[in-house]
């Protein structure tokens, strides 16, 4: 599991808190969102039910109310979101999951997995019961291939060409679907959040790929902290209210 950042697309919309020059984001106290994944030695979770469920927690963290207005995460929030946006996926079982649950945040539950989201933190303020979380070590595997994304489901499409870690890929879908968020109108983004945030995580052929980078639609691009090479596109965003979205 490891670290990351994301900045946007060169055509991304100008509210997107990643069009901020770089130099005023690295310039800015550093925070990071932390998404710590369930991993049971007998019983691992599914790895796209995983990332699906780590950009549902990113997505629930920043439609909750305690991230919005004067909430008691707000502040963190907006703090991180000045900065580069920093996601880092950590690993727990047994004791050190039930500790990680004790702290504030939002588990949410997927098919198999089971992904906890925190209020950002300073990049080297870690909770200590969260700091001492493994960040590799653990790959997962799909015991079987996943099928299609039902119709007007939002999907996260993954780089066909690009190998990740399970981590970094969990990670490269909650910024998938943050970027996403960004782009809807209220109205859009609460008939999201009421309907549950559904979505899928797949990964296109290559003929598809390139149609999805060309189309107008958010693309995540690694800002190359680790596993990749800066600016590398990972993740594109596709929702049926966005333009350029296809009908499936």
């Amino acid at each position: 599991m490891t670290s990351h950042s994301a900045t946007p697309a060169d055509d991304a919309q100008p509210e997107s808190p990643f069009r901020h020059a770089s130099t005023d984001r690295d310039e800015a106290p550093q925070f990071v969102l932390p998404l710590v994944v369930r991993i049971e030695r007998a019983a691992p979770p599914a790895r796209t039910d995983a990332l699906e469920t780590a950009a549902r927690a990113v997505l629930l963290l920043l439609s909750d109310a305690r991230s919005a207005g004067e909430g008691e995460w707000a502040q963190a929030v907006r703090d991180w979101q000045d900065a580069r946006i920093r996601k880092v996926v950590r690993r727990a079982r047994g004791a050190e999951w039930r500790r990680a649950e004790a702290l504030p945040g939002i588990t949410v539950t997927g098919k198999s997995a089971e992904v906890r989201v925190f209020p950002p933190v300073p990049l080297d303020g870690w909770p200590k019961d969260l700091a001492r979380l493994q960040v590799s070590g653990t790959e997962l595997d799909d015991p079987e291939a996943p099928g299609q994304p039902d119709a007007g489901t939002p999907v996260l499409w993954l780089n066909p060409h690009v190998d990740m870690s399970a981590g970094k890929e969990m990670a490269q879908a909650g910024h998938g679907a943050q970027l996403a968020w960004w782009e809807l109108s209220d109205a859009e983004r609460e008939g999201w959040r009421a309907a549950g945030f559904p979505l899928s995580v797949r990964r296109p052929g290559a003929a598809r790929w390139r149609e999805l980078v060309a189309s107008g639609l958010p693309v995540v691009r690694d800002a190359g902290y680790t596993e990749i090479a800066p600016g590398s596109c990972t993740v594109v965003a596709e929702h049926p209210a966005l333009p350029g979205a296809a009908g499936r």
